[in-house]
């Protein structure tokens, strides 16, 4: 019975711990994807400001080159958004992880505490028993 449940302890923590790594692997890959995206634009961003300090481009393309810019800022504004975003609930999932471990092992405390008191009932219901038959076979012998 222990043995079962030990294991069942174990099953639990390797699947909360893959449920995690799965979720930490999953926002890391976001994580590279933003910040790739992120240089792409910052790359793309300064190509544009160097285009617009060209003196060759006329005025409409300098407005065209200008909202690019400003379309590709809003862009970065949004990816750094997002991985703000990812971070945080990677931390609301620690945090709720532990708090379900912490339940877990409340709960397994309280269940090893019930069979305790089950088996001590159970041994009392024993030696009562044996003291009742101990009084009827002695009434019989009288």
């Amino acid at each position: 019975m222990e043995k079962i449940k030990e294991r069942l302890t174990s099953l639990r923590n390797e699947q909360q711990l893959l449920e995690k790594d799965q979720e930490v692997i999953s926002l890391q890959h976001k994580l590279a994807v933003k910040e790739a995206e992120q240089d792409k634009i910052e790359g793309r961003l300064a190509e544009l400001k160097a285009a617009n300090d060209d003196s060759e481009y006329s005025k409409t393309t300098n407005e065209a080159l200008t909202r690019k810019i400003q379309l590709l800022e809003e862009e970065l504004d949004a990816a750094d958004k997002n991985l703000k975003d990812a971070m945080d609930k990677l931390r609301q999932v620690d945090v709720k992880a532990e708090h379900f471990e912490r339940q877990v092992t409340r709960l397994e405390q309280e269940r090893d505490s019930w069979e305790k008191k089950y088996e001590e009932s159970q041994e009392k219901y024993h030696k009562s028993k044996r003291e009742l038959d101990e009084l009827v076979s002695t009434m019989e012998g009288l």
